[in-house]
């Protein structure tokens, strides 16, 4: 487990990543969700003194904490706070190509779920936000308080898989013409009011769709992706983590798309998918629904 700062962090299906990413220890590789660094240390540590990492991440918080934990990889590491839609021009103003490989690793990190400031959680009191970037427009707040009843259920259903969603798009809209919400536990405490549910906190899937529409999650992974592999030279290879099954589903037929196309080829098993060892789920709880795609440019 890693210690940036005071934040713990323990990142997923790092060894099965770096093995299938660092094929060639000269090559040029793009971190390209860096967050606090675990995977890019992994990454430089595996390199030889020519190979160069190029990491970016959406959260300044989280470039600022890397730039310091990677501080002895001078002249084979840089980190650059950009959304990893962006990634072509990233690419060309560093003049970073053709890539041997790319890592994304989808989702909330830990430190954001872990801090009530961000509003991503659902068991602490913090403020309707959910933004990865502080200087992205739109916020949870936003779209709970203002948005339509039809839109707000739509997104809960589309985004959440959520099968109540007209039922909670319905109570937020009634709730907020009395009172508006400003908290992530208001919104979590109304919705486990009249949501009952085994397992899983009743609010779970809305929070999810919430976060996910906050930051355009789904548009930002089709172009990263894409604009990515447009940069890899041949025999390069992009994988992507993903933790819920609408990412997975979008990659997975992202992928299958280059393949089909004759441009890519899927890595190990017929679609590409790793999954995590039952080791790695008992000590970090967080890796359960996770998976690896691996996808070889032609």
């Amino acid at each position: 487990m890693e210690n940036t700062g005071d934040y713990r962090h323990k990142p997923v299906l790092l060894k099965e990543a770096i093995d299938l990413l660092v094929t060639d220890p000269e090559g040029l590789y793009l971190d390209a969700t860096m967050g606090l660094g675990g995977h890019s240390e992994s990454i430089l540590r595996a390199l030889s003194q020519r190979g160069k990492l190029l990491g970016m991440d959406l959260d300044p918080e989280a470039v600022s904490l890397t730039q310091t934990r990677l501080k002895d990889f001078p002249g084979q590491f840089k980190a650059v706070c950009a959304n990893f839609r962006s990634a072509a021009g990233v690419l060309e103003a560093e003049k970073f190509f053709p890539l041997t490989g790319a890592l994304f690793d989808l989702g909330v990190s830990s430190m954001q779920l872990d801090k009530p400031e961000r509003g991503f959680s659902i068991m602490r009191e913090g403020p309707l936000d959910m933004r990865f970037s502080p200087n992205s427009p739109l916020t949870a707040e936003t779209i709970v308080n203002r948005w339509p009843e039809e839109q707000l259920a739509l997104l809960i259903k589309e985004f959440g898989e959520e099968p109540a969603a007209k039922r909670i798009a319905g109570a937020i809209v009634a709730r907020r013409k009395k009172e508006p919400f400003k908290s992530t536990a208001d919104l979590a405490k109304h919705i486990a009011s009249f949501i009952p549910r085994a397992g899983i906190h009743p609010a779970t899937r809305t929070f999810m769709a919430l976060r996910i529409a906050v930051n355009a999650e789904f548009e930002n992974i089709t172009r990263g992706i894409e604009s990515v592999l447009g940069h890899m030279r041949p025999g390069g290879r992009i994988l992507v983590i993903t933790f819920h099954s609408l990412e997975d589903r979008l990659v997975k037929k992202l992928f299958s798309s280059f393949v089909i196309q004759g441009t890519c080829r899927f890595v190990g098993k017929k679609d590409g998918v790793m999954r995590p060892s039952v080791a790695e789920v008992e000590s970090n709880p967080r890796a359960r629904s996770s998976k690896l795609r691996v996808m070889e440019k032609l």
